[in-house]
């Protein structure tokens, strides 16, 4: 009788503390994305222990996929890297977000994960963090390049530079006022569209200083002045603004393309209630700006504006006041076929004098 007494005192102490029946939240993640001092807090907090495993997008696949949705209870994949996975290889449950405090962020970010990690009328994600890419404009020097259209304006001839890839052909079409995502649907029409846009870099080709390749190179073109008109990384941008207040990042007038990363919940998933608590968590203003000030991502949190360091708000704010926000295209899944379309549009631009 006695060691029942103590045991039970045992057990109503743990209670109390918030540390009994909690468990361990086993997070696979990119680094950066779970901040030590969040982590502390969060297990001071919850009583839930954290176990991260680091990782990308490829690994998370092979890794659910090996286990048929086991071993974790929470993933971060990228937005557009859910749905095929998902229709394969049933590695995620549908999200429920009713237990998500969706009243902490950017409508327009949940909305788009929503759509485009759906699955049989069935979300499977939530917004987390995001980056964009846009333009890099050297505001002295072009004061009126707003928008993707400024990529082929002969008013900005060998002062232009951009990177050949795919991004740049969807950036094309949005500048040229069609919505390439909105074909996604029908291949025969999106053939047609990335003809269209071919035919319009094409003619542009002799407005075009050079292409750059890499981070390290958009920034040297346009630091050196080779180029005033650059598709670019936010990041990128608000770097070279901070040397040189003339150049900045904008968020074309068309928008901005961007990619999300998300939370989305293993199929067997052991610990649901601390995988809700800790999307909540991130979520919270203070915390998910804590994360951007850390990491430089903007997050899906609404409110943590007003929480950033200075500098950091101060990018966020020029670039994306709520409208163009709202406006950036978020990449959704590439369909079977497309990339293919894509790459020959690619190599006859890279071929044409």
């Amino acid at each position: 009788m006695k060691k029942l007494v103590i045991v039970g005192a045992i057990a109503l102490s743990l209670i109390a503390s918030g540390a009994m029946a909690q468990g361990t939240l086993r997070l696979l993640t990119w680094k950066g994305y779970a901040p030590a001092k969040l982590v502390k807090d969060f297990e001071a907090k919850t009583g839930i222990d954290v176990k991260i495993t680091y990782s990308n997008n490829e690994e998370m696949i092979a890794k659910l996929r090996a286990t048929r949705g086991a071993g974790f209870d929470l993933a971060q994949p990228s937005q557009d890297r859910i749905s095929f996975v998902q229709q394969k290889f049933p590695v995620y449950q549908p999200m429920d977000y009713s237990r998500v405090n969706t009243g902490q962020l950017v409508t327009s970010m949940v909305d788009a994960v929503k759509k485009n990690s759906s699955v049989d009328g069935k979300g499977y994600a939530v917004p987390f963090c995001y980056g964009t890419t846009g333009m890099i404009v050297n505001k002295k020097n072009a004061p009126e390049a707003n928008d993707w259209s400024d990529l082929w304006n002969p008013k900005y001839a060998g002062k232009i530079s951009y990177r050949l890839k795919r991004p740049l052909l969807i950036a094309t079409a949005f500048g040229m006022g069609e919505d390439p995502f909105a074909l996604y649907d029908d291949i025969d029409a999106y053939r047609a569209l990335m003809k269209r846009v071919e035919k319009t870099l094409i003619d542009g080709k002799k407005y075009v200083k050079n292409y750059w390749t890499s981070g390290d190179t958009q920034v040297a073109i346009i630091k050196s002045g080779d180029a005033d008109v650059i598709s670019g990384w936010d990041g990128k941008g608000w770097t070279l603004h901070e040397e040189n207040p003339d150049i900045d990042f904008i968020a074309p007038k068309s928008g901005a393309l961007g990619w999300i990363d998300t939370f989305a919940i293993p199929a067997k998933s052991k610990n649901l209630d601390a995988a809700y608590k800790w999307i909540n968590f991130m979520l919270e203003p203070e915390n998910a700006a804590y994360f951007t000030n850390q990491e430089g991502y903007g997050t899906a949190s609404a409110g943590a504006l007003a929480f950033l360091d200075d500098k950091i708000k101060a990018n966020f704010s020029r670039s994306f006041p709520p409208a163009d926000l709202d406006n950036i295209k978020w990449h959704p899944p590439v369909p079977a076929g497309f990339e293919k379309i894509e790459s020959k549009v690619l190599d006859r631009i890279k071929a044409a004098k």
